[in-house]
């Protein structure tokens, strides 16, 4: 008699916020000296249902502390099913606001997509009903040959746009097609960073720097172009497919571009990678040191 009570009050608490959300508990352990805590179960499990009854999200823990407003749970799993991409998130720790719906995510947070982005941090806000993840915290993407850092995140679950705020730093390791090897190409700003991995660009902010082994470029506001990557099959449409293949750069803003000992300033500056050809605009200005071999005049 006891597990059924429990069962219907758990019910009771979830009923107002959660129309298409349906609860499974698997297991009941209450503990008598907890105090803390309404109840505590195990395996706690909380699902969502979109149009014609399609599961479009979950969320589970091995261990729930149930209070008024929040469910505090410990090895946290959630899954947001998106149309085209599946993006799972981990975490130690994390709070379930039963009348907002909102989740917070602490300690080793990771978010995969199926697409081959991960992102970790140590704290981060989902919004199931937004579609949006952010968090104050450092954090990291990586995806094949990129990897992303920058202080505070705000993107769609699915990562497939997201803003770093500051501190940004990107590492390629990007294919050189005249010498058919890779070269590494790091980037820096101090933010935000805009990044649209469908369109394959990434806007760079204040104090931009693009290191590459035979240049840096300088500006205040950078676009990065990235070669579409093709995809092998249909139902991987509408992920997210940056590659790593670096197609054209566009400084704008006090561009200074360092070639060996020369030196080109502009107010904007393109460069192509499949040629290597910078075309320069706004007032540009070229210094060329050139080491020549001078003769003394002779004396009288």
């Amino acid at each position: 008699m006891k597990h059924k009570k429990i069962v219907l009050i758990l019910a009771f608490l979830f009923f107002n916020y959660a129309y298409l959300t349906a609860v499974e508990v698997k297991t009941i352990k209450p503990d008598p000296a907890a105090k803390e805590s309404d109840q505590q179960i195990g395996d706690f499990s909380l699902s969502g249902f979109g149009e014609k009854g399609k599961k479009s999200w979950d969320l589970a823990g091995k261990s729930a502390d149930i209070f008024s407003e929040v469910v505090k749970l410990k090895k946290v799993v959630g899954n947001n099913y998106a149309p085209n991409d599946t993006i799972n998130l981990t975490a130690d720790n994390g709070d379930f606001n039963k009348k907002s719906g909102l989740v917070h995510l602490q300690d080793n947070v990771v978010i995969t997509t199926a697409s081959g982005t991960k992102m970790t941090t140590d704290t981060l806000d989902w919004d199931r009903k937004q579609q949006i993840v952010k968090t104050l915290d450092k954090v990291n993407l990586a995806r094949q040959d990129m990897n992303l850092s920058g202080q505070g995140a705000l993107g769609q679950t699915a990562l497939k746009q997201i803003q770093l705020e500051k501190d940004v730093r990107l590492d390629i390791q990007t294919q050189d097609k005249q010498v058919s090897k890779k070269e590494k190409i790091v980037i820096t700003c101090d933010g935000p960073l805009d990044v649209d991995y469908e369109k394959n660009i990434a806007i760079f902010n204040n104090n931009v720097k693009v290191e590459k082994p035979d240049m840096t470029i300088y500006s205040d506001k950078m676009e990065i172009y990235f070669t579409p990557k093709q995809q092998n099959n249909a139902s991987a449409a509408g992920t997210a497919i940056i590659s790593s293949s670096l197609n054209k750069i566009v400084a704008l803003g006090n561009v200074r571009i360092l070639r060996g000992e020369n030196i080109s300033y502009s107010q904007q500056a393109i460069y192509t990678s499949l040629d290597k050809k910078i075309t320069l605009t706004g007032k540009p200005q070229i210094i060329i040191y050139q080491t020549e071999k001078i003769d003394a005049a002779s004396g009288n």
